[in-house]
């Protein structure tokens, strides 16, 4: 139940860095935008001075970007299958999401800015980018020196390619936040601007220290240790949490400050998410919401869960039904080294809403 991405939808992709340049990018991206970055800046006319700046200098690393928000776009899509809004690509409808302060736009736009730092970092480890390459560990700090794994006393230090996430970090910045500080001071740019941020902590406070022993006979003598990303399934997991509990926030009377609405409420944290208006209930056709409705998704007749065919149909019923697939089946292992899989017919049963 995974979406595919036609050559028009793609130019969703490039569409959630910001709603300003969002017309100059939908008809324009094809294809050819994950091969030719150029073509971004090229036909985008109103980039601000940062992101015309690294669309001249950098292209490569645009590119990286790309890439990172269609990752991001895909995990939106995984993190959402069992619910209402399953972060549907449809342009017209993906559009109005955008123009609404919802949480589901918080979420885009906290894992699309952690998706672009993920990319950058990963190619920067990768050694495909000139610019940067693996971390530079000088000095260990204290919170990965109580997370190293491996015996007690064993000496350790800092070796191997940990990933550069600061330069990811700061390119993501950059480049996503321009355009909502150019003079702005509007709570739906306050709230872009502390969405992106908190989906790139998920990804800079919450590295691993990954460890690697050497001595003789497995003794473990010495470690070298590097820093890792956590791996992109597990910020959208985090940032699906983050969701849940996201915060309905309020311009305050300096315009440049946000606060809860209600009483007695916390501050929200810097890894939280915020929005300002009440999310549509996604249950029907609305092309005014953006919403794609449910009509026609599979559910889950026996789960209690958002995918349950209960809370997925709003309580219009659904259909039950078999379906025929074809799948791999009897796998053996051959030496070496490949796997032979026969083909098998299984009937599924599916239950669609009405």
């Amino acid at each position: 139940r995974m979406f595919n991405f036609s050559k028009i939808q793609l130019g969703l992709l490039i569409f959630l860095l910001f709603p300003a340049i969002i017309s100059c990018l939908w008809w324009a991206a094809g294809s050819h935008f994950l091969m030719d970055p150029n073509s971004i800046c090229r036909k985008t006319k109103r980039l601000s001075g940062k992101q015309a700046e690294l669309c001249q200098t950098e292209p490569e690393i645009v590119n990286e970007m790309v890439k990172g928000m269609k990752q991001g776009m895909r995990e939106c899509q995984y993190q959402f299958r069992n619910r209402r809004w399953n972060c549907t690509n449809h342009s017209k409808l993906f559009g109005k999401i955008l123009q609404q302060d919802i949480r589901e736009k918080a979420f885009l736009y906290a894992i699309t800015a952690a998706s672009v730092v993920y990319a950058v970092t990963h190619s920067c480890s990768m050694g495909e980018l000139l610019q940067c390459g693996c971390a530079n560990m000088l000095a260990p700090a204290p919170a990965l020196l109580s997370m190293k794994p491996g015996s007690e006393g064993a000496a350790w230090e800092w070796g191997g390619c940990g990933d550069d996430v600061d330069f990811g970090y700061e390119k993501s910045k950059q480049f996503m936040d321009a355009k909502q500080k150019e003079g702005k001071s509007d709570i739906g740019s306050l709230i872009d601007l502390h969405n992106f941020e908190a989906g790139r902590l998920m990804i800079k406070d919450f590295l691993r220290t990954e460890c690697k022993c050497h001595g003789l006979s497995g003794s473990c003598a010495i470690q070298t240790c590097w820093r890792k990303m956590p791996h992109l399934r597990e910020v959208g997991s985090r940032l699906l949490e983050r969701f849940d509990g996201a915060f309905k926030v309020t311009g305050g009377n300096d315009g440049k400050t946000l606060l809860p609405v209600g009483w007695n409420i916390k501050p929200p944290g810097t890894h939280d998410l915020l929005y300002s208006a009440k999310s549509p209930d996604f249950c029907s056709l609305n092309r005014r919401t953006g919403s794609a409705g449910t009509r026609g998704r599979w559910c889950s007749g026996h789960s209690q869960d958002t995918g349950s065919c209960d809370l997925l149909c709003c309580g219009r019923g659904h259909m039950e039904g078999r379906v025929r697939a074809e799948e791999n089946c009897q796998c053996r292992f051959r030496w070496c080294c490949m796997v032979q899989c026969k083909k098998c017919i299984i009937e599924k049963e599916i239950n669609i809403c009405l």
